[in-house]
């Protein structure tokens, strides 16, 4: 059988993945009939979903990933095709479920792994425990191959601060004792396929780079690199966001990454992210 991934909600992290995988198939789904036509230009078979039928994408896929958001019932995937997926589960070679470090909740700068208790502190957070659980619920009873990956706040190319920095419009909110976790779309990439030639069903892992930092480290070090000032402080409780801005620093956390690097035995281009922009700017 041909080596073909079903990419559900085909988006920014997976056609990181994409470029990867040479001499695949790969069927990627999306809501809109402009994207689908631009991907069919990159060699995808796209599909529009919700709309098409997913059954003989899923009867020819080796391998499916996940990137479609859940809304407040869980999974939309699993709501319209759980028996489908179950039903292709004896010929799929590996699935994985794209989550979000949300879920481990608020931990005031501390430390978190893979074997922290989920405590999601927003409404985005426990809606991806409620479909993260769905999603374990079903490689049970089916035996999915099932693979969940907890992305930190995901940068790279069209994906950094170099435009407000540039433009003026960005600013360092202040607020003390706030850390953030983020990791490179080419080392998510990098992951993804480092588990696809290292199945191990049930996997947890948490994606993200060696140096948690204030959001406004990232934005000083954007600004040096661009040889313009620094962005103006504002503090947290002064500073105007929009509600799903602010909604981030409730939390703070600092996210372990030992098992990528243990058990998939994955190197890290851009380990923090002072690696990160300056590969950004380089290759812009």
């Amino acid at each position: 059988m041909t080596a073909t991934l079903l990419s559900l909600g085909h988006g920014y992290s997976a056609a990181a993945l994409a470029r990867r995988l040479d001499g695949w198939t790969i069927i990627g789904t999306t809501r809109r009939a402009e994207k689908a036509e631009r991907l069919r230009r990159e060699g995808i078979e796209a599909l529009i979903w919700p709309g098409d039928d997913l059954k003989p994408a899923l009867a020819r896929a080796t391998h499916v990933l996940v990137s479609i958001a859940p809304g407040e019932a869980g999974d939309p995937v699993l709501a319209a095709h759980a028996d489908e997926i179950a039903a292709a589960a004896p010929h799929l070679q590996w699935v994985g479920y794209l989550s979000t470090t949300g879920v481990y909740g608020d931990h005031q700068g501390g430390w978190v792994d893979e074997t922290t208790p989920l405590t999601p502190t927003t409404k985005r957070g426990r809606i991806r425990v409620l479909a993260e659980s769905q999603w374990q619920a079903l490689a049970e009873r089916s035996g999915l191959p099932l693979h969940i990956f907890r992305l930190a706040g995901i940068y790279g190319p069209g994906r950094g601060p170099f435009e407000k920095v540039r433009n003026g419009t960005a600013r360092r909110i202040i607020r003390e004792n706030q850390y953030f976790s983020r990791i490179h779309v080419e080392d998510i990439a990098a992951v993804l396929a480092a588990s696809i030639a290292r199945p191990d069903p049930g996997a947890v892992y948490n994606l993200a780079d060696d140096d948690p930092a204030p959001p406004e480290d990232v934005l000083a070090e954007a600004a040096r690199l661009l040889g313009l000032p620094l962005p103006p402080e504002v503090p947290f409780d002064e500073a105007e966001m929009t509600p799903l801005a602010r909604s981030f620093y409730a939390e703070s956390k600092r996210v372990r990454n030992d098992r990528i690097k243990r058990d998939l035995g994955v190197a890290l281009a851009y380990p923090d992210y002072r690696a990160g922009l300056h590969g950004l700017l380089r290759s812009s």
